[in-house]
């Protein structure tokens, strides 16, 4: 019988659509990246999916975020990713997390549950607690590196962290994982030089910041605000729901 996912099992095969139907994935950020990588892998049939992001959309994430238009601005995210995926398939199990992965949140998720963890957050501490939460728990992860501040979609890459060059988000997380003793973890970077967003204070977040008034965190509390397109953290996105999609199936 037919269904939405029979152009996808004509080349994954009934047994590899069986283990994406029941296997459970965790999202952590869904915006620029981590939306599109949660929109490729509800579209492959993977069945449950943990949402994890406090994070509202904000006006300024329209240009990028596969889950913002102008109707969804003020909505927490992972409502609005959710809907989307049931939506796409209305069998699958969402859950939804509104928090702020660091390490003082880390204990609200039990790794053991997931058969793989998707890092698309910003910050390095939080990233790093993936890791090692992830590690310590046998599952599978894979981290996106830098999107901001970049043209060349073509140029993003999938290495091990310990083979990476040029970005310096790659150059902190190997700095310090190394020092944390983990000997390896799968990214997806970039070697383009990263662009200096023009400085115009008419549209800048940290002179006009427009996040949600009720917002938890807003631009005034970031260290840098980025420039962002619409065809990067699309690609990395989807670069990432791949290699999720082949590493659960063995079809590497």
């Amino acid at each position: 019988m037919q269904d939405q996912f029979s152009r996808t099992q004509l080349l994954l095969g009934k047994d590899n659509m069986d283990i994406l139907k029941k296997s459970r994935v965790a999202i952590f950020g869904v915006g620029g990246v981590g939306g599109y990588t949660v929109e490729a892998l509800a579209r492959s049939g993977v069945g449950t999916f943990d949402l994890i992001d406090d994070d509202r959309v904000c006006l300024t994430n329209v240009n990028r975020q596969i889950i913002a238009t102008v109707k969804t601005v003020g909505q927490y995210k992972v409502d609005v990713a959710k809907e989307r995926i049931l939506s796409i398939n209305p069998k699958a199990v969402v859950n939804t997390y509104k928090t702020f992965y660091l390490p003082e949140t880390a204990n609200q998720f039990d790794f053991k549950d997931y058969d793989y963890v998707v890092d698309a957050i910003d910050t390095v501490t939080g990233k790093i607690q993936l890791v090692l939460a992830a590690q310590e728990a046998g599952v599978p992860i894979i981290s996106s590196m830098g999107a901001g501040n970049k043209l060349d979609a073509t140029a993003f890459e999938v290495a091990d962290i310990y083979k990476t060059s040029i970005c310096p988000l790659a150059k902190v997380m190997r700095r310090e994982l190394k020092k944390r003793g983990v000997k390896k973890l799968k990214v997806v970077y970039s070697k383009e030089k990263a662009m200096t967003p023009i400085d115009d204070p008419t549209i800048s977040c940290r002179t006009n910041c427009i996040c949600p008034p009720d917002a938890a965190r807003t631009c005034l509390e970031r260290r840098q605000i980025p420039g962002s397109i619409s065809f990067v953290p699309s690609v990395v996105g989807l670069i990432i729901g791949g290699e999720v999609i082949k590493d659960l199936t063995g079809l590497n």
